[in-house]
């Protein structure tokens, strides 16, 4: 039987075209689909006979393909970075130091602050102005109770 290899450089390169979007694009949604192509495709261009003639053939492919994924998402788990929630509460924020990036007036919700990287409506009992570094004391709905951490500036 004569075999056609295009069918399985046609799989290696759609895998490759998948990997390198993957590339330029990350979230890991394309590496698994690009790895089963990759696979399928080697596997095909390294015994295309035996995956054509034989029935054991599409297990092949299954096995190696499954066993493929899997050893990629092992890999995965052990580079993907691990970190705090995104989401905070405002009581999770106490203790924390942030800088005023709207004047905080006494008393009211005016005030704005960013911790981290999230912008939070602030209060206290003295004014503050914009630039200077707070510690949060309280916090309590979407808001935070701040004092200063360095002096108020003058001028």
């Amino acid at each position: 039987m004569v075999v056609d290899l295009t069918v399985g450089i046609i799989l290696v390169l759609g895998g490759i075209i998948l990997l390198a979007l993957e590339l330029v694009h990350p979230g890991v949604l394309l590496i698994i689909p690009g790895t089963i192509l990759l696979v399928a495709g080697f596997l095909y261009l390294a015994f295309p006979n035996f995956l054509l003639d034989e029935p054991w053939g599409t297990i092949v492919v299954i096995l190696g393909t499954m066993v493929a994924t899997f050893a990629e998402l092992q890999y995965l788990r052990m580079v993907a970075p691990t970190h705090r929630p995104l989401s905070t509460t405002s009581s999770g924020l106490v203790g924390e130091v942030g800088i005023v990036v709207a004047p905080v007036v006494p008393n009211t919700l005016k005030g704005k602050v960013r911790i981290k990287s999230e912008i939070w409506s602030a209060r206290a009992d003295t004014s503050i102005p914009a630039g200077v570094h707070v510690r949060v004391v309280h916090g309590e709905g979407v808001s935070v109770t701040v004092q200063p951490v360095d002096t108020p500036r003058a001028g």
